[in-house]
C-alpha cells in the first residue's frame, strides 16, 4: 500500500513515534524564504540568469524552529549559488521516503506547487540517493538537486586557485560517479558488436555508461595525483615555518561566521570579505604579531556547514590540514545566528574528522555588536574558553590578541648573552623567533636576556658570560 494513500486506515495501529495527523499529512510552507524582487527591471535581469527554485525539507527530529532554520540555511545556499527562491516547504516524517524522499502523494503535491510558482528546479534539504533523485524528477517533471550538489556548485563557483579547483572537481566527480544516467533505462549503448568497427571492437563490448564511469575514475586518479603534488608544496612551507619556530594559528568556523573579517582585523590583510556562504575556499596564510612583538602565522580556512558532504571533506582534507598542524584554533561562531550552538557542533564534527581535535581552541563569538546579549552570555557560560568580539567594529580584538599571546607556545631556554654589534643578524633572529626579557646596549655589544628555542640558544652560547669568562 502506498503510505501516502490512506494514513487513516492504519494510524492507530502504528508503533513507535507518533506525529499529529495534520503534521504528517501536509507540506508545511515556511514563511520568509522568497527572494523575489519588487523592482521590475531588477526582476527581469535576475530572471534572465537565475534558476527559479522551490525548497523542500523532511523534518525528522527537533523542533519546528530547527526545521525552519535548516530550510533558511538551504535558502541562503541556493541564493549564494545564484538561484531565486520562490517557496519553501517541509514535511514531518519519521525518516525520508526511500523511493521519492517525501512520499509519492507529497511528490504530487510538490508537482502542483512547482506548476503554481513556475519553478524550474527543486532543491532538497538532504543528500538523496541516485534512485530518489530519478523517481522524484519523474514525478515533479523539473530538475531535482540535493543539498550536496548545491554545495558542490557553490564551491565550483568560488574556487580560484589551481588547488581549490582541483579539489572541487574531484569532489564533484566522486558525487557524480554513482549518479550517471544512460539514455533511458532500456538502452545499453554498447561499443563493439559484429559491424565494421575494426580490430578489437567486436563482441558485446562496454556499455556507454561503463565507458563514462571508467573515464571518470581515470580523471579522479589523475586529480588525486595533482592534489598530492600541490600538498607537497604546502608541506614544504609549513616545515620552513616550523624550522624557524614560528607558531601558527588557524581560524576555523561555520561559513559566513566572519572568519576572513577577523583575519583582516588581526593582520591588516586585504582578504576578500563577502556576505555570502563559502566566500573563502582557498586557504590564506598571513603573518601577524602579538602585542608583545612575537611573530605568528594566521591561516584562514574554508567554512564548514551542517552535513558538509563527505566528498568535500575528503577532497579538502589537505587544505584542512592547516587546522590540524596549528598550535591554536580560533573557532569563530556567528553570535547573531539563531542557532550558534548547532554551528559549533557542526564545525567540531569536521575538526574531529580531519584529526585536529587535540589542538587547543578559543571560541570567538563574532558579530557580538549585532547579537542578542542573552545569546552571547549563554555562549560565554557554556564555553569554557570563549570571548565576544566584533571584527567589524573592533570590539574585543585587543583582548583576543592578548589571549593569543598567552596561549601560543613559548621558547623554553632562558639565556643571557652579550652579542657583539657585528652579529646584528643574530639579534634580529632573537627578536623574531624568541622572547626578549631585557635588552641593553653597552660599549661591547647588545646585552640580552631572552627565552629562545634550543637551536638558537646554541648559537648564542659563545656570547654567554660563562663561555666568555
Amino acid at each position: 500500500m502506498d503510505e501516502d494513500a490512506d494514513w487513516s486506515t492504519f494510524d492507530e495501529e502504528r508503533d513507535g513515534e507518533q506525529y499529529e495527523r495534520d503534521e504528517r499529512a501536509a507540506l508545511r510552507r515556511v514563511a520568509g524564504l522568497s527572494t523575489e524582487l519588487e523592482d521590475v527591471t531588477e526582476v527581469e535581469y535576475r530572471q534572465l540568469r537565475l534558476e527559479r527554485v522551490v525548497l523542500v525539507g523532511v523534518w525528522t527530529s527537533g523542533t519546528a524552529q530547527d526545521a525552519d532554520n535548516s530550510l533558511a540555511e538551504l535558502a541562503a545556499l541556493a541564493e549564494t549559488a545564484g538561484a531565486l527562491v520562490l517557496e519553501g516547504v517541509t514535511q514531518r516524517r519519521t525518516k525520508p521516503d526511500p523511493a521519492t524522499y517525501i512520499g509519492s502523494g507529497k511528490a504530487q503535491e510538490l508537482r502542483d506547487l512547482v506548476l503554481e510558482t513556475g519553478a524550474d528546479t527543486v532543491v532538497c534539504d538532504g543528500e538523496l540517493s541516485p534512485g530518489q533523485l530519478i523517481k522524484l524528477e519523474d514525478v515533479v517533471k523539473v530538475k531535482v538537486v540535493d543539498r550536496t550538489a548545491l554545495i558542490l556548485d557553490i564551491f565550483a563557483q568560488h574556487a580560484k586557485s589551481r588547488e581549490g579547483k582541483a579539489q572541487v572537481s574531484l569532489a564533484q566527480m566522486q558525487y557524480m560517479l554513482p549518479r550517471l544516467r544512460g539514455w533511458g533505462q532500456s538502452l545499453s549503448r554498447q561499443m563493439g558488436g559484429g559491424g565494421g568497427g575494426g580490430m578489437a571492437t567486436r563482441g558485446p563490448g562496454e556499455t556507454k555508461i561503463e565507458t563514462d564511469r571508467r573515464r571518470i575514475r581515470e580523471k579522479m586518479a589523475k586529480m588525486r595525483r595533482e592534489i598530492a603534488d600541490m600538498k607537497t608544496g604546502r608541506e614544504v612551507k609549513r616545515e620552513e615555518r616550523r624550522r624557524h619556530h614560528v607558531p601558527s594559528v588557524a581560524i576555523a568556523g561555520y561559513t559566513n561566521a566572519g572568519k576572513s573579517s577577523l583575519l583582516n582585523r588581526l593582520t591588516g590583510a586585504g582578504v576578500l570579505v563577502e556576505n555570502a556562504l563559502f566566500a573563502t575556499l582557498d586557504p590564506t596564510v598571513r603573518r601577524a604579531e602579538t602585542p608583545s612583538g612575537r611573530l605568528y602565522t594566521l591561516a584562514d580556512t574554508v567554512g564548514f556547514v551542517r552535513h558538509l558532504p563527505h566528498h568535500l571533506v575528503e577532497a579538502f582534507r589537505s587544505t584542512m590540514e592547516e587546522v590540524g598542524e596549528a598550535d591554536l584554533i580560533l573557532h569563530v561562531v556567528d553570535g547573531s545566528h539563531p542557532a550558534p550552538e548547532e554551528q559549533l557542533a557542526a564545525v567540531r564534527e569536521v575538526i574531529r574528522e580531519v584529526g585536529a581535535s587535540q589542538v587547543p581552541e578559543i571560541v570567538v563569538i563574532n558579530k557580538a555588536d549585532a547579537a542578542d546579549e542573552l545569546t552571547v552570555q549563554r555562549l560565554l557560560r557554556a564555553e569554557r574558553r570563549a570571548i565576544a568580539v566584533s571584527a567589524h567594529s573592533g570590539l574585543g580584538i585587543e583582548q583576543l590578541q592578548a589571549w593569543i599571546d598567552d596561549e601560543l607556545p613559548r621558547p623554553d631556554v632562558e639565556v643571557t648573552a652579550l652579542v657583539p654589534y657585528t652579529q646584528g643578524g643574530l639579534v634580529s633572529r632573537v627578536h623574531s623567533e624568541g622572547e626578549v626579557l631585557s635588552e641593553e646596549h653597552t660599549g661591547d655589544g647588545t646585552l640580552l636576556t631572552v627565552r629562545v628555542h634550543p637551536d638558537l640558544a646554541a648559537q648564542l652560547e659563545p656570547f654567554t658570560p660563562a663561555t666568555q669568562g
